[in-house]
Parts: structure tokens; sequence; C-alpha cells
């Protein structure tokens, strides 16, 4: 029903910033909340950041916080990660997906690297 799209990742170097963008189609005002994930060959998928619509209430992890902030436009179809100070342990393939309310996340997008490096 929701297909998203991830975009915006590159390689930048320690203290740079990014914005990443999450497109999506489909049902999207169907669904309950949007969230972005990173991931790292032999770690576990991290929850980045996320958004409930109806209380627009937004999350942020820890390990990001004062860093990244997560915003949406009203159509929804847009979701932004955008990144501060970013740092070589950001390095991650990123993730955005969806989820109705008492579902799991789902609608995973392909993905796009992000690189921090000098």
């Amino acid at each position: 029903q929701v297909q998203l799209r991830e975009s915006g990742g590159g390689l930048v170097q320690p203290g740079a910033s990014l914005r990443l963008t999450c497109t999506g189609s489909g049902r999207i005002f169907s669904t309950y909340a949007m969230a972005w994930f990173r991931q790292t060959p032999g770690k576990d998928r991290e929850l980045v950041a996320a958004i409930t619509w109806g209380s627009g209430t937004t999350h942020v992890a820890d390990s990001v916080k004062g860093r990244f902030t997560v915003s949406v436009d009203n159509s929804r179809r847009n979701v932004y990660l955008q990144m501060y100070d970013l740092k070589p342990d950001d390095t991650a393939m990123y993730y955005c997906a969806t989820k109705v309310r008492g579902g799991d996340w789902g609608a995973w997008g392909q993905g796009t690297q992000v690189t921090v490096s000098s």
C-alpha cells in the first residue's frame, strides 16, 4: 500500500551536515507513524527518529539527540532527517519505514548510505 524511497546520503567529513529525505507513495494518510532507522554490518538495526502523525510527537534516539531532528511535510509524502555534526559512528545505511497504529514497522525503502570519514 505504501512505498518508500530514501535519498540524500553521501560521503561527508566529520562535523558536516546532511539532510536525508524519505519520499512516500500510495496510501500515506492511512499510516500512523514514520521513522528513520540505520544499520551497519554486524550490528542490529537502530531506531534513529520517529514521528507520530496525530499528536505530532517526535522521538530521537539518545545516540543522536541534539544533533539529529526529524520533520515531515503536510502531505506526509516527505519525511526529513536533518543531521548536524556528523561523526564516524553515524556511518550506516539509513532506512525509513512506516506503520499503522499497533502494528510493526514495514514498507521499508531501499536505504541511502551515509559515510562519515576524513
